[in-house]
């Protein structure tokens, strides 16, 4: 997971709107929607980042389709810290 974190959130662009959605989705799970709203940012950007982070074992979903909310997986939380790292690193 430290590498796929790296990768994601600075070896690639987006980076940095991948981390604001996790950080929100670690105040309280949401659909893409309300993470648009909360970030300022374009639906569309929402879900393609969402995406990559599911792929990616960041981030589960439930719910149906439409009002789909996000998680943030176990496997994430088992390396918040490095996440946290990557992040303060980055700033």
């Amino acid at each position: 997971m430290e590498k796929v974190l790296w990768y994601l959130l600075v070896g690639t662009r987006g980076g940095e709107n991948r981390a604001r959605i996790i950080g929100a989705l670690d105040e309280r799970p949401r659909n893409a929607n309300q993470l648009a709203d909360c970030l300022g940012l374009d639906y569309n950007t929402i879900r393609y980042h969402l995406d990559v982070l599911v792929e990616h074992d960041v981030l589960e979903t439930g719910g149906d389709e439409y009002g789909k909310l996000y998680f943030l997986t176990d496997r994430f939380e088992h390396h918040k810290e490095e996440f946290e790292r990557i992040t303060n690193h980055v700033e």
